[in-house]
Protein backbone atom coordinates (compact mmCIF):
# COMPACT_ATOMS: atom_id res chain seq x y z
CA UNK A 1 0.00 0.00 0.00
CA UNK A 2 1.02 3.61 -0.83
CA UNK A 3 2.05 5.59 2.31
CA UNK A 4 1.92 8.55 0.03
CA UNK A 5 -1.69 7.75 -0.83
CA UNK A 6 -3.11 7.06 2.52
CA UNK A 7 -1.31 10.75 3.93
CA UNK A 8 -3.27 12.44 1.04
CA UNK A 9 -6.59 10.51 2.06
CA UNK A 10 -6.16 11.37 6.01
CA UNK A 11 -5.48 15.24 4.08
CA UNK A 12 -8.26 15.03 2.34
CA UNK A 13 -10.60 14.05 5.46
CA UNK A 14 -8.95 17.69 7.57
CA UNK A 15 -5.47 19.40 7.85
CA UNK A 16 -3.25 17.86 10.27
CA UNK A 17 0.29 18.07 11.57
CA UNK A 18 2.27 14.76 11.12
CA UNK A 19 1.58 13.29 14.43
CA UNK A 20 -1.67 13.71 13.91
CA UNK A 21 -1.65 12.02 10.45
CA UNK A 22 0.50 9.30 12.19
CA UNK A 23 -2.17 8.54 14.89
CA UNK A 24 -4.56 8.65 12.50
CA UNK A 25 -2.92 6.05 9.78
CA UNK A 26 -2.46 4.03 12.85
CA UNK A 27 -6.08 3.82 14.50
CA UNK A 28 -7.36 3.36 10.42
CA UNK A 29 -5.04 0.58 9.29
CA UNK A 30 -4.02 -0.88 13.07
CA UNK A 31 -0.16 -0.56 13.67
CA UNK A 32 -0.12 -4.60 13.65
CA UNK A 33 -0.93 -4.27 9.74
CA UNK A 34 1.02 -1.82 8.44
CA UNK A 35 3.50 -0.39 10.79
CA UNK A 36 4.67 3.15 9.75
CA UNK A 37 6.94 4.74 11.25
CA UNK A 38 6.97 9.04 12.12
CA UNK A 39 10.26 9.48 10.78
CA UNK A 40 8.30 7.85 7.47
CA UNK A 41 5.37 10.18 7.62
CA UNK A 42 7.13 12.96 7.71
CA UNK A 43 10.09 12.24 5.04
CA UNK A 44 7.13 11.79 2.86
CA UNK A 45 4.90 15.14 3.63
CA UNK A 46 8.20 16.68 2.61
CA UNK A 47 7.85 14.78 -0.67
CA UNK A 48 4.66 15.54 -1.11
CA UNK A 49 4.59 18.95 -0.40
CA UNK A 50 7.79 19.67 -2.88
CA UNK A 51 5.60 17.75 -5.76
CA UNK A 52 2.85 20.52 -4.38
CA UNK A 53 0.54 17.86 -3.26
CA UNK A 54 0.31 19.05 0.02
CA UNK A 55 0.86 22.63 1.59
CA UNK A 56 1.48 24.41 5.01
CA UNK A 57 -0.81 25.92 6.68
CA UNK A 58 -1.00 27.87 10.01
CA UNK A 59 -2.14 26.56 13.49
CA UNK A 60 -5.72 27.19 11.94
CA UNK A 61 -6.79 28.59 15.39
CA UNK A 62 -7.07 25.53 17.28
CA UNK A 63 -5.02 25.55 19.55
CA UNK A 64 -2.15 23.98 18.81
CA UNK A 65 1.48 25.38 19.00
CA UNK A 66 2.05 27.90 16.50
CA UNK A 67 4.89 26.34 15.58
CA UNK A 68 3.56 22.88 14.32
CA UNK A 69 3.27 22.71 10.90
CA UNK A 70 -0.33 21.85 9.65
CA UNK A 71 -0.34 19.96 6.47
CA UNK A 72 -3.44 20.51 3.78
CA UNK A 73 -4.14 18.62 0.85
CA UNK A 74 -3.99 20.65 -2.59
CA UNK A 75 -6.23 20.70 -5.59
CA UNK A 76 -3.12 18.58 -7.26
CA UNK A 77 -3.20 16.48 -4.03
CA UNK A 78 -6.77 15.81 -4.53
CA UNK A 79 -6.35 14.99 -8.13
CA UNK A 80 -3.37 11.88 -7.43
CA UNK A 81 -5.80 10.93 -4.66
CA UNK A 82 -8.61 10.73 -7.24
CA UNK A 83 -6.24 8.53 -9.81
CA UNK A 84 -5.30 6.05 -7.03
CA UNK A 85 -8.54 5.66 -6.44
CA UNK A 86 -9.70 4.51 -9.62
CA UNK A 87 -6.94 2.27 -10.50
CA UNK A 88 -6.55 -1.14 -9.49
CA UNK A 89 -3.41 -2.10 -7.18
CA UNK A 90 -0.66 -4.59 -7.97
CA UNK A 91 -0.07 -7.60 -6.33
CA UNK A 92 3.45 -8.69 -5.39
CA UNK A 93 2.80 -12.92 -5.26
CA UNK A 94 5.60 -13.76 -7.81
CA UNK A 95 7.93 -12.17 -5.42
CA UNK A 96 8.05 -15.21 -3.02
CA UNK A 97 11.16 -16.16 -1.26
CA UNK A 98 10.02 -19.64 -0.09
CA UNK A 99 9.96 -20.26 -3.53
CA UNK A 100 13.39 -19.28 -4.81
CA UNK A 101 14.79 -21.23 -1.10
CA UNK A 102 13.01 -24.53 -2.52
CA UNK A 103 14.27 -23.78 -5.75
CA UNK A 104 18.65 -23.25 -5.10
CA UNK A 105 18.16 -26.18 -2.67
CA UNK A 106 17.25 -28.56 -5.73
CA UNK A 107 19.79 -26.73 -7.99
CA UNK A 108 22.65 -26.68 -5.20
CA UNK A 109 21.77 -30.64 -3.63
CA UNK A 110 22.37 -28.83 -0.35
CA UNK A 111 19.55 -29.18 1.48
CA UNK A 112 16.42 -31.44 1.19
CA UNK A 113 13.52 -30.04 0.13
CA UNK A 114 10.98 -31.61 1.72
CA UNK A 115 12.41 -30.64 4.95
CA UNK A 116 12.13 -26.93 3.74
CA UNK A 117 8.72 -27.55 2.97
CA UNK A 118 7.93 -28.92 6.46
CA UNK A 119 9.32 -26.16 7.92
CA UNK A 120 7.74 -24.06 6.31
CA UNK A 121 4.19 -25.82 6.75
CA UNK A 122 5.09 -25.15 10.21
CA UNK A 123 5.30 -22.04 10.13
CA UNK A 124 2.50 -21.19 8.46
CA UNK A 125 0.13 -23.22 10.93
CA UNK A 126 1.49 -20.70 13.00
CA UNK A 127 1.04 -17.80 11.91
CA UNK A 128 -2.53 -19.33 11.58
CA UNK A 129 -3.13 -19.68 15.02
CA UNK A 130 -2.03 -16.28 15.84
CA UNK A 131 -4.06 -14.54 13.25
CA UNK A 132 -6.73 -16.28 14.22
CA UNK A 133 -6.72 -15.93 17.83
CA UNK A 134 -5.48 -12.10 17.33
CA UNK A 135 -9.55 -11.74 14.93
CA UNK A 136 -11.35 -13.84 17.81
CA UNK A 137 -10.08 -10.94 20.38
CA UNK A 138 -11.90 -8.18 18.10
CA UNK A 139 -15.36 -7.03 18.62
CA UNK A 140 -17.80 -7.80 15.58
CA UNK A 141 -19.75 -4.78 16.59
CA UNK A 142 -16.95 -2.51 16.85
CA UNK A 143 -14.04 -3.66 14.89
CA UNK A 144 -15.36 -4.88 11.58
CA UNK A 145 -13.14 -3.37 9.52
CA UNK A 146 -10.15 -4.99 11.44
CA UNK A 147 -11.80 -8.17 11.47
CA UNK A 148 -12.04 -7.91 7.44
CA UNK A 149 -8.55 -7.55 7.14
CA UNK A 150 -7.16 -10.41 9.30
CA UNK A 151 -9.53 -12.72 7.35
CA UNK A 152 -7.78 -11.91 4.25
CA UNK A 153 -4.15 -12.99 5.76
CA UNK A 154 -5.85 -15.70 6.97
CA UNK A 155 -7.07 -16.98 3.64
CA UNK A 156 -3.78 -16.24 1.94
CA UNK A 157 -2.21 -18.73 4.63
CA UNK A 158 -4.86 -21.35 3.91
CA UNK A 159 -3.61 -21.20 0.12
CA UNK A 160 -0.03 -20.75 0.85
CA UNK A 161 -0.92 -24.42 2.86
CA UNK A 162 -2.73 -25.59 0.06
CA UNK A 163 0.08 -24.82 -2.35
CA UNK A 164 2.50 -26.76 -0.23
CA UNK A 165 0.35 -30.03 -0.55
CA UNK A 166 0.43 -29.24 -4.57
CA UNK A 167 4.22 -28.83 -4.32
CA UNK A 168 4.97 -31.72 -2.12
CA UNK A 169 2.71 -34.09 -4.87
CA UNK A 170 4.67 -32.97 -7.74
CA UNK A 171 8.35 -32.81 -5.95
CA UNK A 172 9.30 -35.86 -7.68
CA UNK A 173 8.51 -34.62 -11.21
CA UNK A 174 10.08 -31.65 -10.30
CA UNK A 175 13.14 -33.44 -9.56
CA UNK A 176 13.08 -35.40 -12.34
CA UNK A 177 13.15 -32.44 -14.64
CA UNK A 178 15.99 -31.00 -16.36
CA UNK A 179 17.66 -28.16 -14.22
CA UNK A 180 17.70 -24.97 -16.20
CA UNK A 181 20.98 -23.60 -17.15
CA UNK A 182 21.42 -19.99 -18.00
CA UNK A 183 22.82 -19.38 -21.48
CA UNK A 184 26.34 -17.56 -21.08
CA UNK A 185 26.83 -14.48 -23.53
CA UNK A 186 30.35 -13.72 -24.53
CA UNK A 187 31.31 -11.00 -23.12
CA UNK A 188 33.37 -7.73 -25.10
CA UNK A 189 33.20 -6.68 -28.27
CA UNK A 190 31.70 -8.33 -30.71
CA UNK A 191 34.32 -8.85 -34.01
CA UNK A 192 34.17 -6.70 -36.80
CA UNK A 193 33.45 -8.50 -40.34
CA UNK A 194 35.48 -7.81 -42.50
CA UNK A 195 33.93 -6.29 -45.54
CA UNK A 196 34.32 -7.47 -49.50
CA UNK A 197 36.39 -5.55 -51.16
CA UNK A 198 34.40 -3.10 -54.30
CA UNK A 199 34.42 -3.78 -57.75
CA UNK A 200 36.08 -0.78 -58.17
CA UNK A 201 38.96 -1.74 -55.72
CA UNK A 202 38.99 -4.73 -57.79
CA UNK A 203 39.68 -3.23 -61.47
CA UNK A 204 42.48 -1.21 -59.98
CA UNK A 205 44.51 -4.16 -58.93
Amino acid sequence: MSVRNAILGLLAQKPRHGYELHAAFSAVVGDATWDVKPAQIYTTLERLEESGLVETKSDLGQGREPDRRIYAITRDGRGALKDWFSDSVPTEHQRDEFYVKLMIGLVSGEADPARIIQTQRSRLYQELHDATTHRDKHDPHTEMAQILLIDKTIMHLEADLRWLDMIEMRLEAIKDQPIPEPEIRRRGRPKKISQAPSADAVEKN
